[in-house]
């Protein structure tokens, strides 16, 4: 699974930081980025689609 944040959309609410910290940062900017583009474990991903559809402004793209 392929994994981006959109900076022009993200608005920093950290949603997808609480849901998988493993994938999600805030950078210095307060805004999420990715920590890897891709993931492989299943565990991971479930979690990276719970964030993407947590996402208030749908910034994360898979």
């Amino acid at each position: 699974m392929k994994i981006k944040v959109n900076e022009d959309a993200c608005i920093g609410c950290g949603a997808c930081m609480a849901i998988c910290d493993e994938v999600f940062e805030m950078n210095d900017e307060g805004l999420s980025v990715a920590k890897t583009n891709e993931v492989t474990d299943e565990e991971i991903k479930e979690q990276v689609k719970d964030a993407a559809e947590s996402c208030p402004t749908s910034a994360i793209e898979i």
